[in-house]
């Protein structure tokens, strides 16, 4: 706003006493001080409000006026309050150095003046940001993207002051303003990410806002433009794919202005959102085929036709064919009536890409397909040098969801589920179809785990824990009732913890000497406890299929 119109303003209650010449000056925010000198708080463009506090002969005028001057401030505004009318020599030295001089009347307050002045210049920035904004939507929509996500966000850090960034539904960085400087830390990025998909997953009002530590946080989503019908669809359809704008400001006391404001920025970043998630139609349709011909069996020669055209596609410039490994996702809601694959699909496009990473180019190099319930990913690995099988390299399924469980498991709150198994890398189209299979084992195998979010990788399925998800209930309950209900019934009676100190003697790989430290019991003891769990379930302890009984029982139970 202009100085003319502040003068303008009667409520202001504000007088000129100099500067006429310059009123048409721009005022972009108000200070008020009774500092001697306030030019390390000062930035240019603020009117200046004091009580004169600071004035205590005319010889403290001069230098007041002249740091206010240096400093760039569009004008002073004094107040009558303290010493009645304002001195002369201020009125002169504001004269000298062409700063307009303002009396404010002592029955108005400086924060009434404050108040106009703040809610005008913001006012005006958000219609100015507002036009440019929809300026910018046109381009995107009618050409090529304007510079993407971190431009809008520039946007918001030059004309409104806010600390932006764009993070993805796992709280992976996507873009931020050049004000907002580097990227948020990772625990914070995550529990942002965790706090928006749970007050999706609620229904809160939106924003939502956030503490955290000492700063707050609103929280406004960015939905895919495309989604023409999504406020009539579940919301589990589409939290768990949506990005988020995160602004370090409390949008509470927000005038509804600058929220449609932010809204209309939301809407812009979607539009990028949705050129984005365009480019994947080609890598989703690679993946598509790819899986087509594995599950129906098509010769390996017509298998590695494809991973050819593949290759180039997601890993530009490599020389030779890589490896790959293939992922298996599903995501599961109670009740049913959604379609799991394409949430699955989408989760698992994000969950792929390193969370260290910033940007949504680094999925590029990810092809996912879903097909029924599951999605199914194909990942090409750079060339695994000749004397490893690829087992060493690639997707770790215990590192895979380390960084994302938290916000995932917000999302999904208390009725869905997400489950993923990982492959050993393969070199070769023949190997592929065991890939996918040993992916779905090891899917299988994470979804008889407790908790919202299970992975399980290749390594485990040499293990006994691959058997023991398919063992029927029926026939689990039968064999640990047999094997450990007398130890129960014998511990509840008489206190003996006969169950965990078989649990202890198999730990020990059956070692008196260490059972019994471990336990702080003496070797005698232990043997009479031995004893009685042999006395009581008629099996010997020291044979190894008895052994292996009362392990997998115990495992089962």
């Amino acid at each position: 706003m202009r100085l003319r119109a502040l003068l303008d303003t009667d409520a202001l209650g504000l007088r000129l006493l100099g500067g006429e010449d310059e009123l048409d000056r721009t005022v972009r925010g108000v200070m008020t001080t009774d500092l001697k000198d306030p030019s390390r708080y000062l930035s240019g463009g603020e009117l200046v409000l004091t009580g004169l506090a600071w004035r205590h002969d005319a010889a403290d005028s001069e230098p007041f006026v002249r740091i206010l001057a240096a400093a760039g401030v569009a004008a002073l505004a004094a107040g009558e309050a303290e010493l009645g009318d304002v001195p002369e020599d201020l009125v002169l030295a504001c004269v000298r150095h062409r700063l307009p001089l303002f009396a404010v009347h002592e029955s108005v307050a400086f924060a009434t003046i404050t108040e106009h002045v703040v809610r005008q210049v913001s006012g005006e920035r958000a219609g100015d940001l507002a036009a440019v904004v929809d300026r910018h939507r046109r381009m995107m929509t009618s050409g090529p993207a304007g510079g993407g996500p971190d431009v809008v966000l520039d946007l918001l850090g030059t004309d409104l002051d806010l600390r932006a960034w764009v993070l993805s539904p796992t709280g992976r960085p996507i873009a931020g303003s050049k004000l907002a400087g580097a990227a948020l830390p990772a625990d914070v990025s995550a529990k942002l990410a965790a706090e928006h998909l749970a007050a999706a997953r609620t229904g809160r009002r939106l924003p939502h806002r956030v503490l955290v530590g000492t700063t707050t946080y609103s929280l406004f989503p960015i939905r895919s433009s495309g989604r023409s019908a999504a406020a009539s669809r579940d919301v589990r359809e589409t939290v768990l794919s949506d990005w988020l704008l995160t602004v370090e400001a409390d949008a509470g006391d927000w005038p509804a202005e600058r929220l449609d404001l932010l809204q209309g920025v939301t809407q812009l970043i979607a539009v990028e959102r949705d050129r984005r998630d365009a480019a994947r139609t080609v890598r989703r349709r690679l993946a598509q085929e790819v899986l087509e011909l594995v599950q129906t069996g098509a010769a390996p020669a017509e298998i590695a036709a494809r991973l050819r055209v593949a290759a180039p596609v997601l890993l530009p410039g490599l020389g030779a064919a890589p490896h790959w490994q293939v992922v298996v996702a599903r995501v599961e809601w109670d009740g049913g009536g959604i379609e799991g694959g394409p949430v699955a699909q989408s989760l698992l496009e994000e969950i792929l890409v390193d969370p260290l990473t910033s940007g949504p180019e680094h999925s590029d190099r990810i092809a996912v397909a879903h097909t029924g319930e599951e999605a199914i990913a194909l990942v090409p690995l750079p060339a695994v040098s000749a004397e490893h099988d690829g087992s060493e390299a690639g997707i770790l399924a215990d590192a895979l969801l380390e960084a994302v469980r938290d916000p995932l498991t917000a999302g999904l709150n208390d009725d869905g589920r997400l489950t993923l198994g990982v492959s050993a890398a393969v070199h070769s189209a023949e190997g592929l179809r065991g890939a996918l299979e040993e992916a779905r084992h090891a899917r299988r195998v994470a979804a008889a785990r407790p908790g919202r979010v299970c992975a399980a990788g290749h390594q485990e399925l040499a293990s006994h824990v691959l058997l023991l998800p398919f063992v029927p209930d029926d026939v689990r309950r039968a064999f640990t009732a047999r094997l450990l209900d007398p130890l129960r019934d014998y511990d509840r009676r008489h206190r003996a913890e006969l169950i965990p100190t078989l649990e202890a003697f198999l730990d020990c790989d059956g070692s008196w000497t260490r059972c019994a430290t471990r336990l702080h019991l003496h070797v005698n003891t232990l043997r009479y406890r031995v004893g009685r769990i042999e006395q009581l379930t008629g099996r010997d302890l020291s044979r190894l299929e008895d052994k292996l009984d009362f392990f997998l029982a115990l495992r089962m139970s």
